[in-house]
C-alpha cells in the first residue's frame, strides 16, 4: 500500500498527475534543458505579472523582460498578510498553507497551490528513491519540531501516521530524554532517520558515551538524512560510526522543498527540475562559478504565491557541470546551539523554531527575533515589530516557552528597531552565552 501517496491524495493533492509530469521533466534531453529552464522562468514571471497584484506592484518600475532586472524577494518583503500575496483565484482554503521555521529569525506564512505541492513531493520522493529510500515503504524516525499538546499535537500525529513516520521529541536531550528516544528505536522498525543535524549529533554523542551503535538496537535502520543545519565532516564520521548507517545530507527550505541533495559521491546536486537556483552578490548581480554569494531560488510551478528570485538567507557557491547537473560546492548555512536548562535538560536550538510557529500569526506583527541565553534560567528575547508587544502577548509567549522548555524560567523582552547581525549579515536566531 502506498501510504504516503494516499496521505497526499486524501488531502486533495494530485500526486499521480504530479508524478507523471515530473517524469516528463526527467526525460527532457540534455541539449533541450536550457530551453526548458528559460521557458519555465518566463512562464512563472508572466503568470504572476498577470494574476498577482502583490508581485505586479513589486515589478512596477522594473524591466520585466530582463531576468536580472526582476526584484529579488527577501523574507521581509513577504511579512504581510498572506491574502495580499495570493494570486487571483487562490484563497487560504484552496492552497497548502505553511509557516517558515524562522531559522533565519524572520518568520512568515506562505502558500503553494495544490499541484505545486504535489510536484514538490514528487521531486523529494524521486531524490530519496535514488538512495533506495521509498517514502511509501520506509518507516521514518523524524526529528522535527511539533506541538506538544492539544489538538495541534493530535493532528500532527495523524499526519505523520499517514505519512509513514513517527516524530520524536527534540525538547529534551538530557540522558533521560535520549534514553526515551532510544526506547522507541528498540520497539519500532524504523528504516531511516530524517531530522535536524544537531539533534542527531546529540544522540550519536550519547551512544558514543555508552559505547552503543543505534543500528544494533534497531537492525532495520538503513539511512540517516540530516537537514536544516550544517553537517560538519566530524559530525558525519560520528553519526556513521554510532548511528551505524550512511548519512545523506539534505539542503532545503520549507518554502520551496529540497534545494540540493547529496549523491553517492557526496556531491550536493541542485534541484533543477522544479527550481532555478542563482548565486548573487550583495547588489543582486550573478557571480561566476565557485564564487560565494547569496542563494536565490525561483519556484517554477507555484502559481498561488510568487517565489521568484527569492533570497533564502544562506550563502553558497555553485559549479556547473552540464545543463542538467549543477553542484552546490559550498554552503554557509546555520548551526545551532543547545539550551541548557536548570533541570538538566538540553533543548536543541531548533526547538525555538517550533516555538516560532506556535507563537506567530500570519499578519507579520513580529518582524524579527533573536533569543539569547545569558544564564541557566534566563533568556533574553530581542525582537522588532511594528509596535511593542502588549503584556498580554508577552504572557502568551512566555506560556509557550514554559510549555516547550520548562517552568520557572525568566524572560526579558527587548524591543528594537533593528536586530544585530553576524559579520556575513545573517541573523542567528538562538545563541547561548553559557
Amino acid at each position: 500500500m502506498k501510504l504516503f501517496d494516499l496521505s497526499l491524495k486524501l488531502a486533495g493533492f494530485p500526486i499521480g498527475k504530479a508524478q507523471r509530469y515530473f517524469d516528463e521533466i526527467l526525460r527532457i534531453p540534455e541539449n533541450e534543458y536550457e530551453e526548458y529552464i528559460n521557458q519555465k522562468k518566463a512562464e512563472i514571471v508572466n503568470f504572476h505579472l498577470k494574476n498577482n497584484s502583490f508581485y505586479r506592484e513589486l515589478c512596477k518600475d522594473k524591466n520585466t523582460e530582463n531576468w536580472n532586472d526582476l526584484p529579488v524577494l527577501t523574507k521581509a518583503d513577504l511579512q504581510q498578510p498572506l491574502a495580499r500575496r495570493l494570486s487571483d483565484g487562490f484563497t487560504e482554503k484552496n492552497v497548502f498553507v505553511n509557516k517558515t521555521s524562522g531559522s533565519s529569525g524572520i518568520p512568515f506564512v506562505f502558500a503553494r497551490d495544490k499541484f505545486c505541492h504535489a510536484l514538490t513531493w514528487s521531486s523529494i520522493m524521486w531524490r530519496f528513491k535514488i538512495h533506495k529510500i521509498n517514502l511509501n515503504q520506509s518507516y521514518q524516525a523524524r526529528f522535527y519540531g511539533m506541538p506538544l499538546h492539544g489538538k495541534a499535537h493530535f493532528m500532527i500525529r495523524i499526519k505523520d501516521y499517514f505519512s509513514n513516520r513517527y516524530r520524536l521529541s527534540i525538547s529534551d536531550f538530557s540522558d533521560e530524554g535520549i534514553e526515551k528516544i532510544l526506547n522507541h528505536f528498540r520497539r519500532k522498525s524504523f528504516q531511516h532517520i530524517n531530522g535536524y543535524t544537531t539533534c542527531i549529533v546529540q544522540i550519536a554523542l550519547y551512544l558514543k558515551k555508552k559505547n552503543l551503535v543505534l543500528h544494533e538496537l534497531c537492525p532495520t535502520l538503513k539511512f540517516c538524512v540530516t537537514t536544516s543545519e550544517m553537517l560538519l565532516e566530524t559530525d558525519r564520521i560520528l553519526i556513521e560510526k554510532h548511528i551505524g548507517v550512511p548519512v545523506l545530507n539534505e539542503y532545503g527550505s520549507a518554502e520551496v522543498g529540497i534545494i540540493a541533495l547529496e549523491n553517492k559521491d557526496l556531491e550536493w546536486c541542485l534541484n533543477q527540475e522544479d527550481l532555478f537556483v542563482e548565486i548573487l552578490d550583495d547588489t543582486n548581480n550573478p557571480v561566476p562559478d565557485a564564487v560565494l554569494g547569496n542563494i536565490v531560488i525561483t519556484s517554477f510551478f507555484n502559481k498561488a504565491h510568487p517565489f521568484i528570485r527569492y533570497k533564502v538567507g544562506d550563502l553558497g557557491s555553485v559549479k556547473s557541470i552540464s545543463a542538467k547537473k549543477k553542484i552546490l560546492v559550498l554552503l554557509q548555512g546555520r548551526t545551532n546551539d543547545f539550551a541548557l536548562l536548570p533541570s538538566g535538560k538540553k533543548a536543541a536550538g531548533m526547538t525555538f523554531y517550533s516555538l516560532t510557529k506556535a507563537i506567530m500569526d500570519n499578519q507579520g506583527i513580529i518582524k524579527e527575533f533573536r533569543i539569547i541565553q545569558k544564564k541557566l534560567d534566563c533568556f533574553t528575547i530581542e525582537y522588532s515589530s511594528e509596535v511593542p508587544l502588549s503584556n498580554e502577548k508577552i504572557k502568551g509567549i512566555e506560556a509557550k516557552f514554559d510549555e516547550y522548555l520548562e517552568t520557572g524560567l525568566k524572560y526579558e523582552f527587548v524591543y528594537k528597531n533593528q536586530l544585530d547581525r553576524t559579520k556575513n549579515g545573517k541573523l542567528k536566531q538562538f545563541e547561548s552565552a553559557l
